[in-house]
């Protein structure tokens, strides 16, 4: 065989390996919007409500936290193709199941519980078997198309479920995944594995510690548009006098600190941990997990503010959502592909920053272009802008974190990266909602309390009733439940145009705090290397 066709071949070997682990990124994050624009459908076909379904989204996002560092560590054990695939089959079961379900807690069995296992084993694989399938100089250019496929998932994910409910029904779409999960599973076999590690036991105490910890901190944020973060809605608990997310969150960060403590004392006497501590004092290591963290953060909530615009405020179909983030999705394939190819020497510190500034600039954007008259093309700009700095940072923050390490140590890495990854994406969405809800809730109160068409006993009692946070409705959602409650037409159009005021005064308090969040990941990229760590080994 000539060396070219050797050549064409290791290259058509390692496409197929990249498409194996993209497919598998792309999977775990198509979960977390698919079912985002049709949770009433889905809510109607298994018996609940909109909440239940919520519920089962918030389950997903928070087992994948609690167990992303075990499922790391689990690959180091069995070898990272073996968690792989087995973490491939937990998944396919699950989506089967999901698909399948007659009533919310098989639903929640299934996508919720199953899923998240299986997503706790597939990502931190993900991050290990790039490391070991690809060299050091061709690594920046395979974790940017692998990151890439999991926020196009993202993008997608409301395009895609908005033709399966459409036209078909929504169980298609998990119908769909078990056949992308059996083809993945026949892919895989091409995948080079690391040998695993020769170890006997896994630290349990240290697995329960943060398991429990990160899951308390995550629930408590995720819990936040409904309990408050710190003064107790009136519609929600109270625990000594504030609001129980306060004291989750500080219960799971003091379990968490014990984590450490305890795995510093193992460390000290010998004993293998289950994360080594001196991890998180890798200055390359924490800047690249802290640059991941804003990412998902900003992104997250974007994904979160611009659907709600997009089929709220302006009343499009969840297709035409869909296609109006499209954008997004190119400038991002296109920077997450284009950077390493045609700049593969560029400063990684220099291309992270100029990620972050056009992220900001795009949230800058939308922010200032956003008013009661804006129609649908506002946000074509804004989100070119926010999907080309998505692909940048894509192009080079999964090198950044495992070229920090040895390559031995890269499951590990990959468990606490997409640790940190779904911490990032809780708090974006929970930032995002409360800040929405609580000037929502005040722009709406103040307007129609100057609003002379309106009544005083009207006005006091929607200061009583939205007390915990008024609902983000539609105008026609707005009318139907005016007219049913027995209001006059001056009324209801009043009602109308404060709410049509407030719900873009939301808006544009949420895009205002993701965008001060990127501005303060600006404050962290010297972190970031300013060489590639292809150009310090050659």
């Amino acid at each position: 065989m000539s060396a070219m066709a050797r050549t064409g071949e290791k290259a058509g070997a390692a496409r197929l390996v990249l498409l194996t682990l993209s497919a598998g990124q792309f999977l775990m994050a198509l979960d977390s919007s698919v079912m985002n624009v049709s949770i009433a459908t889905v809510a109607e076909d298994v018996g609940t409500t909109v909440t239940g379904i919520q519920g089962a989204i918030t389950a997903y996002t928070l087992v994948m936290a609690m167990l992303m560092i075990c499922g790391g560590k689990v690959g180091a054990l069995i070898g990272r193709r073996r968690a792989f695939m087995i973490g491939c089959v937990i998944y396919g079961c699950g989506s089967l199941t999901t698909a399948l379900a007659p009533s919310l807690p098989v639903l929640m069995f299934g996508w919720s519980f199953l899923e998240g296992v299986g997503a706790a084993l597939i990502l931190p694989a993900i991050v290990a078997l790039v490391a070991s399938n690809f060299g050091v100089e061709r690594r920046p250019a395979a974790y940017g198309l692998v990151a890439a496929a999991g926020a196009v998932a993202i993008a997608l994910g409301p395009l895609i479920g908005g033709l399966a409910t459409t036209f078909f029904s929504w169980r298609w779409v998990f119908a769909g995944e078990v056949l992308v999960v059996a083809a993945i599973l026949m892919l895989a076999r091409r995948v080079n594995d690391a040998l695993p590690e020769q170890r006997t036991r896994i630290d349990v105490l240290g697995a329960i510690l943060s398991a429990v910890g990160i899951g308390l901190f995550v629930f408590g944020v995720l819990r936040t548009s409904s309990w408050g973060w710190f003064q107790p809605k009136a519609t929600g608990p109270s625990w000594a006098g504030l609001s129980p997310v306060i004291w989750l969150m500080l219960a799971g960060l003091l379990l968490i600190w014990l984590f450490f403590r305890w795995e510093e004392r193992r460390v000290a006497r010998g004993t293998e941990p289950l994360i080594d501590p001196e991890l998180l004092r890798n200055r390359q290591l924490t800047g690249g997990l802290t640059m991941f963290f804003f990412q998902y953060l900003v992104q997250m909530g974007v994904f979160f503010v611009v659907p709600l615009y997009l089929s709220v405020s302006l009343g499009l179909t969840a297709l035409h959502t869909g296609v109006l983030i499209l954008p997004l999705s190119l400038s991002l394939l296109a920077a997450a592909i284009g950077i390493p190819k045609l700049l593969p020497d560029a400063s990684p510190r220099r291309v992270v920053k100029l990620g972050i500034l056009a992220m900001l600039a795009g949230a800058v954007t939308l922010l200032a272009a956003l008013d009661v008259k804006s129609g649908p093309s506002v946000v074509i700009v804004p989100l070119l802008l926010i999907g080309l700095g998505m692909g940048a940072l894509a192009s080079q923050l999964g090198s950044v974190t495992v070229s920090a390490v040895p390559d031995e140590q890269s499951a590990d890495v990959g468990g606490v990266q997409n640790t940190v990854t779904n911490l990032g994406a809780s708090i974006g969405t929970a930032l995002a909602g409360s800040m929405l809800i609580a000037v929502l809730t005040s722009s709406f109160l103040a307007t129609i309390e100057q609003s002379p068409a309106i009544p005083a006993d009207v006005k006091q009692q929607a200061g009583v009733s939205l007390s915990g946070g008024a609902p983000f409705l539609s105008d026609e959602q707005l009318t139907a439940a005016l007219e049913k409650a027995g209001a006059d037409t001056a009324e209801t159009q009043a009602a109308v145009d404060a709410n049509a005021t407030a719900r873009i005064a939301g808006l544009r308090a949420a895009l205002a705090i993701l965008a001060v969040a990127a501005l303060t990941a600006l404050f962290f990229t010297q972190r970031i290397p300013a060489i590639q760590p292809a150009a310090t080994r050659r």
